[in-house]
């Protein structure tokens, strides 16, 4: 599991993402904004308030946190197996 150790607010709804293994990267979190529970991001001054909660996720208000490892595909452009390993099949079971 990945976690965050620094983020940086940036135009639009993107941030600038550092994780524990050193990649630093870029998130475009737009497509969430608006919808659900994140509308709360409609007001800016609420998305600008994001910070790192104690699991390295981030987290804004005390409702609304994403997955490191949801951030980190999306910072690498990776596969899930790629950076995760233990989620490739054993070929023993037939895929």
């Amino acid at each position: 599991m990945r976690r965050l150790t620094a983020v940086k607010v940036l135009q639009g709804y993107c941030l600038s993402v550092t994780f524990d293994d050193g990649v630093i990267g870029t998130v475009d979190l737009s497509d969430l904004a608006g919808k659900g529970v994140f509308a709360c991001w409609l007001d800016r001054r609420v998305f600008e308030e994001v910070r790192i909660g104690s699991s390295g996720e981030l987290v804004w208000t005390d409702q609304v946190d994403l997955c490191p490892d949801a951030l980190y595909l999306r910072a690498t452009g990776k596969r899930p197996e790629e950076p995760f390993p233990a989620l490739r099949r054993d070929p023993a079971w037939g895929s």
